[in-house]
């Protein structure tokens, strides 16, 4: 027989009043109904926990010895129980988000921000990496959502939310391409240029234009991240190609940013969780704000 939380909450009560009539007050219980949970207790642990007679009720010397452990297993059991619903009404958790580079500088700060104001108790795991590694952490549920980039087509995932982001020329004020309002394709054919590495979403969409235009890009380097393409444009080795999103087009007094004329020249994005799997409630509060913010994305005209 397992124990029954109820008539261990009951125990305690007697134990402390020392009186039935009192526990039974206390509790909004009959004296028989409560006589029977203490009875009920009594028979699962196998041993008589309280002595009583009409005049008063003692704790036996085995209910002295289970009181404090009885106590102590009552009360992690309500904050288990406590744990629990704020899990189930999204009042606690953990968002375990993977996001591009270009988000987790931007948008997600903010979403965070927003989030804790609404819910105190979320915590948040996060990480920013390139848009292969977020589907494979998605995959491996080492997180539950993704903010991705690129055309998305893997039954192993249900997309929450689809978007675009706009890629710009980010180049030196005095250079020639920022003379215009918009840079065309055939603009950038024959420039060096500052490409994100293969593996990442900007690149594969930037090899995918020219690829279909018949140019052929003249790559100067490779990074891995923005910002140092930024810092490779600034020093002279080129123009790079970046999300009109990214806080990094933003972050050089020197440099500007201009719209790409082509309409080759946008990022899908795509809000991802593994399919089958069922999101924590704070993290679907989580996608629902996600959703709004990177709805708003630029589109092309």
């Amino acid at each position: 027989m397992d124990l029954n939380f109820r008539d261990i909450r009951a125990f305690i009560a007697v134990a402390h009043a020392a009186s039935f009539t009192r526990a039974a007050t206390r509790l909004n219980l009959s004296q028989p109904a409560l006589t029977v949970q203490i009875r009920r207790l009594e028979q699962t642990v196998g041993v008589r926990l309280l002595d009583r007679n009409s005049r008063n009720v003692a704790l036996t010397p085995a209910g002295r010895e289970l009181l404090p452990v009885l106590q102590k297993s009552l009360h992690d059991m309500e904050h288990v129980l406590s744990d629990a619903r704020a899990l189930g009404d999204g009042t606690s958790g953990t968002v375990r988000v993977a996001c591009l580079p270009t988000f987790a500088a931007s948008v997600l700060p903010e979403l965070i921000h927003d989030l804790k104001n609404e819910v105190p108790r979320a915590r948040f795991y996060i990480r920013d990496v390139v848009a292969d590694m977020v589907n494979t952490l998605v995959r491996s549920e080492e997180v539950d959502i993704g903010l991705t980039g690129g055309d998305l087509s893997d039954t192993d995932f249900e997309v929450l939310h689809a978007g675009v982001d706009r890629l710009v020329v980010v180049c030196p004020k005095e250079h020639r391409l920022a003379r215009g309002r918009h840079v065309k394709l055939e603009n950038l054919a024959g420039l060096p240029l500052v490409l994100t590495a293969p593996g990442t979403s900007v690149r594969a969409v930037v090899d995918a234009a020219f690829a279909s235009s018949g140019y052929t890009p003249d790559i100067a380097c490779e990074p891995t991240y923005m910002m140092t393409a930024v810092a490779m444009v600034r020093g002279g080795l080129g123009v790079t190609i970046l999300p009109g999103s990214a806080r990094e087009v933003l972050a050089e007094p020197g440099l500007v940013a201009r719209p790409i004329a082509d309409r080759a020249f946008v990022r899908p994005i795509t809000l991802i969780k593994k399919r089958g799997c069922t999101l924590p409630s704070v993290t679907e509060k989580f996608v629902a704000a996600m959703k709004k913010k990177i709805g708003a994305t630029r589109r092309v005209p």
